[in-house]
This record gives C-alpha cells, structure tokens and sequence, in this order.
C-alpha cells in the first residue's frame, strides 16, 4: 500500500514538473528580461535630453507627407513602423522618409492582429523586402501590432534579425481613437522625459489631429532642450553610456 502510494506521489510530481516547465516555457519573461537582454526596448535610462518619435500604420500619402515636413522645420529625425502594403502603394513617401534621415522599421505586411509565428515571419520578409527594394536599406527594427507580444514572436523576430521596439507606457498618444488635439498635446507635454519612446500614427485612419498635435509639441520640446532622434541613436546613445561606466 506504502509504494502505491509513494508511486502515485511521485506520478502526480512528474505531472506538475511538466506543467510547469510548459507554462514557463509559453509564459511572457517580462519586462525586466527582455530589457536585460536587449532583444525589446520601450525607452531608455538617460540624462541627455533626446526623444525618439514613433509613427505607425504607414506610409499616408497626406498625413506621412505632411508629418515629413513638421519633423524637417524642427530637424527632428523620426522612426516610421511601415505596413508593406501601404508602401507598395506609396513607394515615393517611403523613399522620401529615407532620404531626409529618418529611420524605417517593420510594422508588418497587412497589420494581422493575429497571426502564427510562419505568418508573422512571412510578413517581416515580405515588407523587409518591399522596403529594401524602394530604398536599399534592410529594416532591422520590429513593432508588434498593436504592441502584443509573446516569447515565441520575440524569439522568432529575433532571429530573423530584429530588434522589438516597443514604446514608454506614459506616452501612447492613443492619437488613433482621435481624442482631439488638446489630449495629445498635454499627454506628451506632461510626460516627457529623457529617453522616452513616443507612439503616434501617420496611417490607419485620419491622422489631422496627429498633425496638428505635431504642431504644438515640436517647438515646445525644441525649446525645452530636447532633440529628436531615431530608435537606433537612441539605442547608440545607451550603448555608449553603458561604455562609459
């Protein structure tokens, strides 16, 4: 009766080690991890004043456009999270993003909320090779759509190459559900930091209010001290930091 029951213990371990081993396999590392590695960046630990604007869901033949000459008025350099298929159709605004200095980065093909890992791949190759084609250079930058993540797409991403790039929490402008000018202005203005990650949209839907917002914001942050760089300056600008200490 004795070594039934001990087997019967030692089953049901067996049972929950594997249950466990499979949900800290599937389970998100977090924050803290992924930061530690590298291989995902929200923002960074800075005392120089530099911010990086992010733009999703296009290129925009209106609202990109006009964004491209807001950000050239106040030399602010800017990263555009690209859908492929919006850049098949406006090849000329893609190239015109590259050409004035801003970074381009992958958002997808056709902005898939849900999509296999084989999906999702696919989609990075198919819109790495839409942006190489327009402009020669290869994007080595990933935002996940609508910023949902799982370790099997970090891992996949990753070894196809990219960085993920997220964005700080306090500065999602949520300019997409058009909350009206004023909202995004003072969610930026109030928030900014050193560091910060900011997340607009240049595409996906009426981006006026974007614009106008822009309009506020670039020269109050120029003339609080703060320049505008790209996602990889603001990794640089990390990695030169962390040689100097």
């Amino acid at each position: 009766m004795t070594r039934k029951y001990v087997l019967v213990l030692i089953l049901c371990f067996s049972i929950i080690s594997v249950f466990f081993t499979e949900l800290t396999t599937y389970a998100d590392k977090g924050r803290p991890y992924y930061e530690e590695t590298g291989e995902v960046v929200w923002d960074i630990n800075t005392e120089d004043k530099i911010i990086a604007l992010t733009f999703d869901d296009g290129p925009h033949p209106k609202y990109t456009a006009a964004i491209l000459d807001l950000l050239a008025k106040y030399d602010a350099k800017a990263t555009f999270f690209i859908i492929g298929k919006n850049a098949e159709k406006y090849p000329d605004i893609v190239l015109r993003s590259y050409s004035e200095g801003h970074e381009l980065a992958n958002h997808t093909y056709s902005h898939p909320f849900k999509a296999s890992i084989t999906e999702l791949q696919a989609q990075l190759r198919q819109t790495k090779e839409i942006i190489y084609g327009i402009t020669g250079f290869s994007p080595v930058l990933f935002r996940p759509v609508g910023g949902n993540y799982n370790d099997r797409m970090i891992n996949a991403a990753v070894k196809d190459g990219y960085k993920v790039v997220m964005w700080s929490w306090h500065q999602d402008t949520q300019d997409w559900k058009q909350p009206g000018v004023n909202k995004i202005v003072q969610k930026v203005l109030k928030g900014s930091k050193p560091g910060d990650v900011i997340l607009f949209h240049d595409g996906g839907g009426d981006r006026t209010q974007t614009i106008k917002a822009l309009e506020e914001i670039l020269p109050v942050l120029k003339k609080q001290g703060y320049t505008f760089v790209t996602i990889s300056e603001l990794i640089e600008s990390k990695q030169q930091q962390e040689q100097v200490h």
